[in-house]
């Protein structure tokens, strides 16, 4: 049985049900039936077109569930008629999944979550390590999600912008968690570039393309993060960094600038520098305060606080951070740096491992503790 042929075809399938008249959440729920059946069938009777026979399967589940909630439901307009069995459609339906999924009646967290389930296969509990959600939690989240767009048809869908912003959360989620979906995020927004001519797209296609060059050279051995100054530039894609930023300067070439312009007008200053030294911090500051027009978000102020760390100086970079809110994620890791620059390594250290305890993954907190231990031996010795 191949289990990972069954997870490839589940968003196309999905997406043929509620094409053809079943809501988000009885076609989900239709599919999963589906794949549990195949799993009891397939091993002695394997089908020609595994696609075909799973849409035909899922769409009887879908009927016998709504035949059974017709009273409460009131879905008799849906099931007239089963459609004929058959080969399905080749088309890749998930990029208009996605659009379902990014409806603009959910929160952009509900968005992303309610993705990773239907599209991107993670289990609840993934989804939930990943917000750091009890499961529980993220299980009603997802189920108010479904129902949100239950009664959603594919002429009514997100919007780009949502659309954008679940890629980019999705693509964030592939690259830094424990399921890859970075490569199936890029995937989808080349698809979105090549049919919608949107300089925001191709912004954020770019900003993929340069993160993800640089992906290799992200973890040593071991496992272990490597922090981006001292990243072998030598593993970085060259091909993917010289794409990304032809691909970037064709969409500024436009004078649109967006948010995904500016940050990956930022990475592609990162991408250019030959070494870590190197990097031009005056105008990766600049385009922070770019970015800071256009979504004057936290987390980008944090980011900015950084980069005049390093173009101005360790102490302008600290004025920056005292602005800041101190819970914000990343807040005490940043000023431990930040410290550490400034040559008190004491304080450094102490940042260090508060950072670490407050960290979102085994692989940062992991690199936290290690700066302290650093800092700790340093001050010892």
């Amino acid at each position: 049985m191949n289990e990972a042929l069954l997870r490839s075809l589940t968003p196309s399938v999905l997406a043929i049900l509620v094409r053809r008249g079943a809501d988000f959440a009885a076609a989900e729920d239709a599919v999963q039936d589906a794949l549990v059946e195949a799993l009891r069938v397939w091993p002695a009777d394997p089908p020609r077109d595994a696609k075909g026979w799973l849409v035909t399967v899922a769409w009887r589940k879908f009927l016998d569930a709504t035949r059974a909630d017709v009273a409460r439901r009131r879905r008799e307009d849906r099931v007239d008629e089963e459609p004929a069995p058959g080969p399905a459609p080749g088309a890749d339906d998930r990029l208009q999944l996605y659009f379902l999924c990014a409806h603009p009646s959910l929160t952009p967290s509900s968005a992303v979550a309610l993705t990773l389930r239907a599209v991107g296969g993670l289990t609840t509990r993934q989804i939930a390590q990943a917000y750091l959600v009890p499961e529980a939690t993220m299980a009603q989240r997802i189920s108010r999600a479904k129902r949100t767009v239950s009664d959603v048809r594919f002429d009514q869908p997100g919007d780009v912008a949502t659309v954008l912003r679940v890629l980019y959360l999705v693509f964030n989620e592939g690259y830094s968690g424990d399921v890859d979906l970075a490569a199936e995020a890029i995937r989808l927004t080349r698809q979105l570039a090549a049919a919608i001519d949107h300089p925001e797209v191709a912004g954020l296609l770019a900003l993929m393309l340069l993160h993800h060059a640089r992906r290799a050279a992200r973890t040593a051995p071991d496992g272990s993060l490597v922090p981006l100054a001292e990243q072998d530039r030598g593993r970085w894609d060259t091909a993917l960094i010289a794409e990304g930023v032809g691909i970037l300067q064709a969409a500024l070439a436009r004078d649109r600038l967006g948010e995904f312009q500016a940050q990956a007008a930022i990475a592609a200053l990162h991408a250019d520098a030959p070494t870590a030294e190197e990097t031009d911090w005056v105008q990766i500051v600049e385009w922070y305060d770019e970015l800071t027009r256009l979504i004057d978000s936290p987390v980008v102020r944090l980011n900015r606080a950084v980069a005049v760390g390093e173009a101005d100086g360790p102490r302008a970079g600290l004025a920056a951070l005292a602005a800041l809110d101190d819970s914000l994620p990343r807040h005490t890791a940043v000023a431990a740096y930040l410290h550490e620059r400034d040559g008190d390594l004491a304080t450094a250290a102490r940042l260090y491992a508060e950072a670490a305890q407050k960290a979102p993954n085994l692989a940062e907190r992991g690199h936290l503790t290690r700066q302290a231990a650093r800092l700790n031996a340093r001050r010892g010795g």
